[in-house]
């Protein structure tokens, strides 16, 4: 029976961050844990429950999951031995996997004599984002100083018209056997490094590595509604692998900048709004910004602070989809300050004035002056 795709075991989408995937894992070890299933669950759980943990170990690895993504199962079957990707099968290693599918791809293989390619490293790009840019999208050209492939010798790392030659230590095996007393112990071939090729020629660009140091400018196309934490994957532009392998991938890892107004949680924008005292007490319209352009907001007769108000649909799109999320505008009165002596003056007869009105210009402090002195009469 063919294994299911590990994203659809975990339940989760091909693009999904680690937290996502670590967040689907849990839930499916709590769920299928042998511990929480007995009697005639107990077999069904314990399958699921491996198949998930199978997935996790794959996905969560950066590396692995990057092969997983562009060979399958093939690239990462963890039955090749009891680790995963060392051990078993007489004990092939990551890369003898990867040598056995790329030499059927680029026509080495063991058994042909061809060398053992490898696969190239993935890179990492820290990029920074305004707000604006992170919930509208954007387009952006980045520098990545990185390993690509040698255009004079193709990637092989010999001299233009000639190419490697099978080991002739190993045979092309990149492993050779060596007798010690009733032991025979297999080792990499000291000749090749385990590659089963040998350069006579090498490359004078490259100096038979296969591939050079350079700069490299990409163009990234940022999504509307990423956020802090969010990777953007371009496959293909990693390091280029030893000797004409694949190159890695590079994971493009968004971080969003403080913005001077607004503060983002999720799909939703926060903002601090201050009112002067006549304002909150008599009612009015503000003009407020927002991430599209300049709104009304109309504040009613009697604000006080931290009233909150929602502005729908003024927030961000996620970038997985879902309803755009809205602005929420949290008012602050502002208390005057450095007043001439004429607004003292008109202050302190509006403080008389309100006095004489008693609790019913100023309820809350009446009432916590109340609920004051019930506490020192009950002492």
């Amino acid at each position: 029976m063919s294994k299911r795709d590990y994203y659809e075991v975990l339940g989760v989408a091909k693009n999904a961050s680690e937290a996502e995937i670590k967040k689907a894992y849990r839930r499916l070890a709590m769920k299928h844990h042998p511990d929480r299933n007995t009697g005639d669950k107990a077999v069904e759980a314990e399958k699921n429950f491996k198949e998930a943990k199978e997935a996790y170990e794959v996905l969560s690895d950066a590396q692995k999951r990057a092969a997983y993504d562009q060979f399958g199962h093939a690239g990462v079957d963890p039955s090749m031995g009891a680790g995963g990707f060392g051990g078993g099968r007489g004990g092939a290693s990551f890369s003898d996997i990867f040598g056995d599918v790329f030499g059927d791809i680029f026509g080495g293989g063991r058994g042909g004599g061809g060398s053992r390619v490898q696969r190239g490293a993935d890179l990492r790009y820290n990029l920074e984002l305004s707000l604006e840019d992170a919930v509208s999208g954007t387009s952006v050209k980045i520098k990545v100083p990185t390993w690509t492939k040698c255009d004079t010798c193709g990637g092989s790392g010999a001299k233009k018209g000639t190419s490697p030659k099978t080991c002739g230590t190993c045979q092309g095996a990149g492993q050779v056997r060596m007798q010690q007393g009733f032991f025979s112990v297999q080792q990499t071939c000291p000749t090749c490094r385990g590659r089963g090729t040998v350069i006579e020629d090498p490359c004078g660009t490259c100096r038979g590595q296969g591939r050079v140091q350079e700069t490299k400018t990409l163009s990234v196309k940022v999504p509307p509604g990423v956020d802090t934490g969010d990777r953007i994957r371009l496959q293909g532009e990693g390091e280029a692998g030893d000797h004409g392998g694949p190159p890695g991938d590079l994971y493009v890892q968004v971080h969003v900048r403080e913005h001077a107004i607004f503060t983002r949680d999720d799909s939703h924008l926060y903002c601090e709004v201050p009112i002067d005292f006549p304002t909150a007490a008599l009612g009015g319209e503000l003009e407020v910004p927002t991430l599209n352009g300049k709104v009304m907001l109309k504040i009613p007769e009697g604000t006080q602070t931290g009233k909150m108000f929602r502005m729908r649909g003024k927030g961000v799109k996620p970038v997985r989809g879902g309803p755009q999320g809205d602005l929420i505008c949290r008012v602050v009165v502002e208390t005057p300050v450095k007043l001439t002596d004429h607004q003292r003056d008109l202050l302190s007869q509006l403080h008389k004035s309100l006095q004489g009105g008693g609790s019913k210009h100023s309820p809350n402090a009446h009432s916590w002056l109340d609920r004051v002195k019930s506490f020192f009469t009950d002492i």
